[in-house]
């Protein structure tokens, strides 16, 4: 017993410093984002701010064509959600037919896929971009939203979770008549929704942070999302430190109601993914 509860201890001991790591910084640019660049700039390094102001989030919010982040805000919301609805799609189709169908080379193409992991994304934004110029896609929506649409990761995910749905459900079903289509609507998605909260979480965040590739596919400014748009905060010769935590705590927010509601179905789904074996 004395061992386990030190065990305990150790580990709380461990999450709570790793916590403070991750904590410490989003509270410093939350006060940050109340203070002037003056002061920022003449004082240094200080926690809470002299002269409280909202002139950072006020400047923000309004009209700016320079930094639209309402439009950046809107535009990440849209393309996220379209996203995700692309993800969920795409993965559960694809697990459904490496878990339920039987066709030539299915394992074969499968490994294949996997091996396609080991190549990091950035080895593919000159040949991505060379495809979305040939379809016009640079500067459109679309460009960000497809793409990513087939992740490896999320599809042998949602495989590995269908791997433990019994077989036995298909077979009924089929006794009475049911076709393919059937089958995946009414019993492989219903069985499959614990995973597909996950990949949706984790495909809406991805989409929302990622600040690479919209970066390269997109130059017009209204057309940025949110994340890539925040560097337009900085001025070229001028760094704003208040401007662009305010700004990036804004863009935080979204994410983080998101795992504040869904926190109790993440936590379940993870607990159901956890078990899964093949």
């Amino acid at each position: 017993m004395k061992q386990k509860k030190t065990t305990k201890i150790i580990a709380f001991v461990f999450l709570l410093i790793t916590a403070l790591f991750w904590i410490i910084p989003l509270i410093w640019a939350f006060f940050t984002s109340f203070k002037s660049s003056a002061e920022i700039q003449s004082l240094g390094f200080s926690l809470l701010p002299v002269n409280w102001t909202l002139s950072n989030y006020s400047e923000l919010l309004m009209e700016n064509a320079s930094s639209p982040i309402l439009k950046w805000f809107t535009n990440s919301m849209i393309i996220s959600v379209s996203h995700v609805v692309l993800v969920l799609i795409v993965s559960s189709l694809a697990a459904y037919g490496y878990t339920r169908l039987k066709f030539k080379g299915r394992d074969l193409i499968f490994t294949f896929l996997l091996g396609s992991m080991m190549f990091p994304a950035v080895v593919n934004l000159i040949p991505l971009y060379g495809v979305m110029d040939s379809l016009g896609w640079v500067n459109n929506f679309l460009a960000i939203i497809v793409p990513g649409a087939a992740s490896v990761f999320n599809v042998f995910l949602v495989r590995q979770f269908a791997m433990n749905i019994p077989r036995a459900l298909d077979e009924s079903a089929k006794i009475d008549g049911a076709n393919d289509f059937q089958i995946f609507f009414r019993i492989f998605l219903p069985n499959i929704r614990p995973v597909l909260t996950v990949v949706a979480l984790f495909s809406f965040t991805g989409s929302w942070n990622d600040f690479l590739w919209p970066s390269v596919i997109m130059s017009d400014v209204d057309s940025l999302p949110i994340t890539p748009g925040l560097q337009l905060l900085q001025g070229q010769y001028i760094s704003y430190p208040g401007l662009g935590t305010a700004g990036a705590l804004i863009a935080l927010v979204p994410a983080f109601l998101l795992y504040l509601f869904a926190q109790k179905y993440f936590m379940q789904s993870m607990a159901l993914t956890a078990g899964v074996k093949e």
